[in-house]
């Protein structure tokens, strides 16, 4: 869903707005690659999609009864605090000279400068993640707990690159497909307004919208020489994360896409991996590319029915406080396992290839993952905003720290998007047909199915390297 929540579709929103302009596509680098209320804390993993709110009336790290109608109604006493006597009169101030000599007065209102206030303190923090929503955002950012809502039907994140929002992932059989949006495609406009400034958050809000109506995208992709004006009609997005098939390619072998980790999610994956164990499907392909990530409790709930019992992950706060998430092991899985993964797998995506990689329960196969590794939680505040704060760090079940580093695959295999959109040839898909079909039929295990390929790529390597150096010396031989 076109969405941004550690929130990598919103608390994992990604780099922020640099405010310069993508180049059009060909001048614009290979990107690295944004539900029920409940009463109780909830923290979040994801590239893009907001999907949880909390009840505590949390504000500058000091409880208070309330908000006020124009903002906090006491001075902190703290001395590190910025809301002091002397910024609230250098405010004042400010506020005179814009109410005295800003040359259009009738667009200003008091709304918008209260929502200036708070969304300038929380921009202080430097933190792409944190972020104050005001209730309108509140409710525009929330409306898919309800599983359906009005947009396109794609995950938008922010590239590393150049600070734009980006596609992460397009869900199938949707305006977005059937638009012709990529993977990757760099979003400079909204309905003609520069993304450059925009959080990934109110870039979503602003492509998402009533069903039937348009929003026009202004895209930037690798191999185009301009930009591409793309008008999507809004339709009604239903909330499937999990699709599911024995593949085409082999009887033995099931494949699983996860899209997101949110709420239906658990429900969804362990419906479609029961239903595969049913038609008898001995090795499995789980494809977590373009998964932004999403809830805690539901990465840990998934990892449950691949992992062996232990960890899953540990986050750390700043005092040092270690919260651990782990597996009973009760349900491990016990057939052959690749994880496909590349640049938009990201924060939960991370955690379960992690925990999978480091327990040794399956391969993981593609490209680096984004690399989030911190942890937001959500505070809604009594007026009906809402402060999206980074709360903790997290780790692997190694205790590897993965924050802008990502999960190195155990077999890189880049992408190659040039087949995928001529013919639909998924290559990594294949490269991971190819290695279960080798395990099962040979009866090795996968470290010596990969260990053989990878010698056996060397030797290619070097013996085209050699007959490279003899063609060499022969030219140079003639007369």
């Amino acid at each position: 869903m076109e969405s941004t929540t550690p929130n990598n579709n919103t608390n994992l929103t990604t780099a922020p707005g640099t405010g310069n302009s993508p180049a059009p596509a060909q001048k614009t680098p290979d990107p690295d690659p944004g539900k029920t209320q409940k009463k109780r804390e909830r923290r979040k993993f994801a590239l893009g999609v907001l999907t949880g709110v909390l009840v505590t009336a949390l504000v500058f790290g000091v409880l208070v009864p309330a908000l006020t109608g124009s903002g906090i109604a006491i001075l902190s006493s703290a001395k590190d605090s910025a809301v002091n006597r002397a910024s609230v009169q250098k405010l004042r101030q400010l506020e005179q000279l814009i109410s005295d000599d800003y040359y259009e007065p009738e667009t200003v209102t008091t709304e918008a400068k209260e929502n200036g206030l708070y969304k300038g303190l929380l921009e202080s923090l430097g933190d792409p993640y944190s972020e104050y929503y005001n209730e309108e955002e509140m409710k525009d950012l929330t409306t898919n707990l309800q599983g359906v809502f009005g947009g396109i039907g794609a995950w938008i994140s922010t590239d590393k690159t150049t600070g734009y929002p980006k596609i992460a992932g397009v869900i199938d059989d949707t305006p977005a497909q059937k638009a012709g949006l990529r993977e990757n495609d760099i979003i400079y406009k909204v309905d003609g307004e520069d993304c450059g400034d925009l959080s990934t958050d109110e870039v979503v809000s602003k492509v998402r919208g009533e069903v039937g109506t348009d929003v026009t995208l202004t895209i930037a992709r690798s191999g185009e020489a301009d930009y591409l004006e793309i008008t999507i009609t809004r339709d009604t997005i239903n909330e499937q994360m999990v699709s599911s098939k024995v593949t085409d390619e082999d009887a033995r072998i099931g494949y699983l896409s996860l899209a997101e980790f949110t709420e239906v999610a658990t429900d969804q994956f362990k419906n479609a991996l029961n239903d595969l164990y049913d038609q008898g499907i001995q090795a499995l392909i789980l494809d977590l590319r373009g998964n932004p990530g999403g809830e805690v409790d539901v990465v840990t709930s998934i990892a449950n029915e691949i992992i062996p019992e232990g960890l899953v992950f540990y986050m750390e706060d700043r005092n040092g406080k270690k919260t651990e998430y782990t597996a009973d092991g009760k349900d491990e899985m016990t057939i052959p396992l690749v994880v496909l993964v590349n640049g938009n797998s990201a924060s939960a995506s991370e955690i379960l290839s992690g925990a999978i990689q480091d327990s040794g329960k399956g391969i993981i196969l593609g490209e680096q993952t984004y690399g989030k590794g911190v942890v937001q939680t959500v505070y809604n505040l009594t007026d009906g905003s809402a402060v999206k704060l980074t709360v903790a760090h997290y780790f692997t079940r190694s205790g590897n720290d993965i924050n802008k580093v990502g999960i190195t695959p155990d077999v890189k295999v880049d992408f190659d998007s040039d087949a995928y959109y001529k013919d639909g040839t998924d290559n990594q898909y294949d490269e991971a047909v190819k290695l279960l079909q080798e395990e099962l039929d040979e009866g090795k295990s996968m470290e010596e199915v990969i260990s053989e390929n990878q010698t056996e790529e060397t030797a290619a390597s070097s013996a085209s390297t050699e007959s490279a150096e003899a063609s060499d010396t022969e030219s140079q031989e003639e007369p």
